[in-house]
């Protein structure tokens, strides 16, 4: 019964194009903001590397599960030659592949970004970043159900649909606060390519809208308190709401929590074992409805700091 709920549930949100939020849903997004807004490409002073698995809503047959990979490096930047002088405009540029399957529907993305980092003052700068590529949405028709024998899908095999992606943002930053807007999907339907017989399934794509912002507090000499936020617009879907805070140790250990509003409290763990790797997990506990049938959801996000010369544990600008 749950695992035909599911398929039903899924397949209702292809044919109806996208009237739930579409985007993969990140409990680390604070860590990988690269994920929301393609301004961030290049931020760091090194090749940034992350790969991740979410495990969402686990006891409950056929839910989410994403896997992403995300790379982006600086080009031509200089540092500061002292903590007094301002950073050197730069470009950065960068990758990310994700997938994600629910049910009996697999979308799977690919894009390649581009960011230009310019310096206001010599302490804030601003970033402005573009992302495109492919969005593929596949749809298992086998492992669908019908009541119908003369349903269109019904027969079997995979309904594929490949659509352009376009993703914009702008990133305010300095070395204790960060604000962040941005959009993803933004060509909705208008770059799809599909053959006459795909078109028995609708897969439409929904703009996506992102406002993120994060303050570093520093009581003391070791520790970091950041507090950030994400709201997350898609129409016609309802505000999407996250607030978290995280304290860091020594810019090594942190612990952290967050909670998004009518759909989980969230708890996280994370460790920067090295200039090279960092590690990190979170458990959301679902306080929907469907905390009946659902034991929570598993995250976890490596990292891996390439080309790092000087050798830094933490990241510098994003936390």
């Amino acid at each position: 019964m749950k695992k035909l709920f599911i398929l039903l549930v899924a397949f209702m949100g292809v044919a109806m194009q996208g009237v739930a939020q579409q985007r993969p849903q990140y409990s680390q997004y604070m860590l990988n903001n690269y994920l929301l807004n393609p301004a961030i490409t290049g931020i760091e002073d090194y090749a940034d590397i992350r790969v991740s698995n979410r495990r969402q809503w686990v006891g409950l047959d056929g839910a989410p599960v994403t896997y992403y990979l995300t790379a982006h490096t600086p080009l031509n930047k200089g540092a500061a030659s002292n903590k007094f002088h301002k950073e050197l405009a730069h470009h950065g540029v960068g990758i990310a592949f994700h997938t994600d399957k629910t049910g009996p529907l697999r979308r799977t993305g690919l894009t390649g970004s581009y960011a230009y980092h310019l310096p206001l003052t010599r302490t804030i700068n601003v970033a402005a970043g573009a992302a495109v590529g492919l969005i593929r949405n596949s749809l298992n028709a086998g492992e669908l159900a019908f009541t119908n024998p003369n349903d269109p899908l019904v027969g079997g095999g995979n309904l594929n649909n490949n659509q352009l992606d376009l993703n914009l943002g702008l990133w305010l930053y300095s070395k204790n606060f960060s604000l962040g807007v941005s959009g993803a999907q933004l060509l909705e339907g208008t770059g799809s390519f599909r053959s006459p017989e795909e078109s028995r399934a609708a897969f439409g794509l929904q703009r996506h809208y992102f406002v993120t912002g994060a303050y570093r507090l520093q009581p003391t000499e070791t520790i970091d308190i950041i507090p950030s936020v994400m709201v997350k617009l898609a129409d016609p879907s309802p505000v999407s709401i996250d607030a978290s805070v995280r304290a860091i140790y020594d810019n090594r250990f942190w612990v952290g929590a967050a909670y998004r509003h009518e759909d989980a409290v969230v708890g996280m763990v994370g460790v920067y074992i090295s200039p090279l790797l960092d590690v990190s997990y979170s458990y959301d506990a679902t306080i929907s409805n469907l905390n009946k049938v659902s034991a929570g959801t598993h995250e976890i996000v490596v990292g891996f700091k390439l080309l790092n010369n000087h050798r830094i544990i933490c990241p510098e600008w994003i936390w």
